[in-house]
């Protein structure tokens, strides 16, 4: 007998799957939307019609091919990938977290990393059947080097990810603490690098000195969130493992095309970012003025503590500027909005929808 819609979910999917929460995205509709920390500016006019004209050229019947080697190619050469190194992609950086713990899925492994932090580690534990660890920051957002070291001494971690810079909190850690943490971990170390242009340091160059270390980078914060491309770098021999758990063709034969064609015009981008960083200390400087308690950031976002979070949220909601409310994602948290580094004319409306609900 054909079962319910209901008897089928409860007995054929999973009970943790049952009982969790799908990301959630919110509404941006007629908003200032300042909440997803993606790049806000556009592409230029005469290039949106050359890039138009590249993807009306692309062999929509045929699987990606060549095209995507080719892509490999220019990343490789934009990132500086050192010798002896490799890299393989990714629909988004969260298809290569999940990759990672599907090659990474050995009997009783753990994943482990510092919170709060970006929720896909502990989400591709969670969905791929592993224990997942995290670790708390400090008050101040700092890693906790002790805790840390005393968690990967008891727990011997198949991957511990190190977010550089972190998010949501939008800070640098220290790099002796890094080197510290990177030197005791039994199995891989992930360095995320998804905020990379809008950041002062690198681990890349550190790389090659580490068999066990995976360098993380997205095209997202780059300027191209829609094109949904990560990329990660490592030894040659460690990568080519991962890449043996790699769905075949899982980057789109448009989405490769506009990331070439976006690395081709690299210069507009880092342009884009170099605005995005000079927006950012306006607005640091303005939240300071305001009397708004902001941390250093290294990203293109900023975490920022108010009295009552929920009141801003709604407050600047009403003011049609989207931001996130993070305050209750952990307890260090609390009271905090993370605030995406828009325009100069968002940035303006961000400051003053804000300051109106304080």
């Amino acid at each position: 007998m054909t079962p319910t819609l209901e008897k089928l979910i409860a007995t054929r999917i999973r009970q943790d799957v049952q009982g969790m929460h799908a990301y959630a995205i919110q509404d941006s509709r007629g908003m200032v939307k300042l909440d997803a920390m993606e790049n806000p500016h556009r592409l230029p006019a005469r290039l949106q019609k050359e890039l138009g004209e590249r993807l009306a050229a692309v062999a929509l019947n045929r699987y990606p091919g060549e095209r995507i080697e080719d892509l490999k190619r220019a990343l490789a050469k934009h990132a500086q990938v050192p010798a002896g190194c490799e890299l393989m992609l990714g629909n988004g950086s969260d298809e290569l977290i999940s990759l990672l713990a599907l090659a990474c899925d050995v009997p009783g492994a753990t994943i482990l990393a510092p919170q709060p932090g970006f929720v896909m580690y502990a989400m591709s534990a969670q969905l791929q059947g592993l224990k997942f660890v995290g670790v708390d920051l400090t008050p101040d957002f700092e890693l906790d080097e002790k805790a840390m070291l005393d968690a990967i001494a008891l727990h011997q971690p198949a991957i511990v990810y190190l977010a550089y810079p972190n998010n949501p909190t939008a800070n640098l850690w220290d790099d002796a603490v890094v080197d510290r943490i990177v030197q005791a971990a039994p199995g891989l170390v992930v360095i995320d690098e998804a905020y990379q242009p809008f950041s002062s340091r690198s681990f890349l160059r550190r790389l090659a000195q580490h068999e066990h270390v995976l360098l993380m980078r997205t095209l997202s914060k780059f300027g191209l969130a829609g094109v949904r491309i990560g990329y990660m770098m490592g030894r040659s021999q460690l990568v080519a493992q991962i890449d043996k758990v790699r769905p075949p063709y899982n980057v789109s034969v448009l989405n490769a095309e506009a990331a070439l064609f976006a690395l081709e015009h690299e210069d507009v981008f880092a342009a884009q970012a170099a605005d995005l960083r000079s927006e950012r200390e306006r607005l640091q400087q303005a939240l300071k003025e305001m009397g708004v308690q902001s941390w250093p950031s290294d990203a293109n976002m900023i975490l920022v503590r108010v009295p009552d979070p929920a009141r801003s949220f709604e407050g600047m909601k009403a003011r049609k500027v989207l931001v996130k409310n993070v305050s209750r994602m952990h307890p260090l948290l609390a009271g905090c909005l993370r605030l995406t580094v828009g325009t100069a004319e968002e940035n303006t409306q961000l400051l003053a929808a804000l300051q109106s609900t304080l």
